[in-house]
């Protein structure tokens, strides 16, 4: 081979290495080109909701949106000890993702007209309904209609979830708030106030914790579609999020997570709802 032919050999093949490893990197305009190409990921989830996010003692994170979370990162070519977690809290959600603290949020979030004017969404991936933790002892409180000024109800500040009962069912109810669900549920345990309202699934957690304390009442008002939440106009990105929450889905991950999760406190598994195109 002539020393012209062997430089020319050279050029083409440096030439092909970069550009493969640019496309290996993604395209770093996008979330998800940016976290394969760094190899890390922010996510932000709940640290105190029980069989859905919780931060353990040992600085672990358990729950099925955890689960949920670790399934995408993987796809997008992140390992889960590249993961940081931050904390996600109702109130804070929405700033998580504009201000790019979190590259995505997995935190029980609720896929409303208003959020969607600010973050963008991928899902749902799960479909709860809305109910009430009570003391086990508890006999005035049957359902949303049973809520009156005499009663105190317990809920997060940046939650829908109080907003919607006083709204629908029971406008003089006594509201108080705190910055987590499980300081709720504290309040609760120690006749603060009378009931708590979230998600049912949120809620079974939490009775699986203190079975002989506290109860779900059961009786769902509310449809609850969670979605993955992330920053707006990122198509690209969106698109490799859905991918992974229906392979999580088809390979029956989605499905053994709840089961691990949440199946010993007698919560009906359900089947998993349909993506949202």
């Amino acid at each position: 081979m002539t020393p012209r032919a062997l430089l020319r050999l050279v050029a083409t093949t440096c030439a092909a290495v970069l550009f493969l490893a640019s496309c290996a990197g993604g395209d770093e305009s996008t979330m998800a080109g940016k976290v394969s190409s760094k190899g890390r990921m922010t996510i932000a989830v709940s640290f105190d909701q029980p069989g859905l996010s919780v931060r353990r003692l040992d600085g672990s994170y358990r729950g099925f949106d955890v689960d949920v979370a670790k399934f995408i990162a993987s796809e997008l070519g992140v390992d889960e000890k590249d993961i940081t977690w931050r904390e996600a809290q109702p109130g804070n959600r929405e700033t998580l993702l504009t201000s790019g603290e979190a590259d995505i949020v997995v935190s029980t979030y609720s896929i409303t007209d208003k959020r969607k004017e600010i973050v963008d969404f991928v899902g749902p991936y799960f479909v709860a309904g809305q109910d009430l933790l009570v003391r086990m002892n508890e006999t005035r409180i049957s359902g949303p209609k049973s809520l009156n000024a005499e009663l105190r109800l317990c809920s997060t500040a940046g939650s829908t979830s109080a907003a919607y009962v006083k709204e629908q069912f029971a406008k003089d109810v006594n509201l108080v708030e705190y910055a987590k669900f499980s300081d709720c549920v504290t309040a609760l345990l120690a006749n603060n106030v009378d009931a708590v309202t979230t998600d049912d699934v949120l809620l079974a957690g939490y009775a699986a914790q203190n079975p002989e304390l506290l109860r779900v009442v059961g009786d769902p008002f509310s449809k609850e579609e969670y979605g993955v939440g992330l920053h707006r106009d990122d198509p690209t990105s969106k698109a490799k999020v859905q991918a992974a929450l229906q392979k999580m889905i088809d390979t029956g991950a989605w499905r053994k997570s709840l089961e691990t999760n949440i199946g010993s406190s007698g919560y009906k598994i359900p089947d998993p709802p349909k993506l949202a195109p």
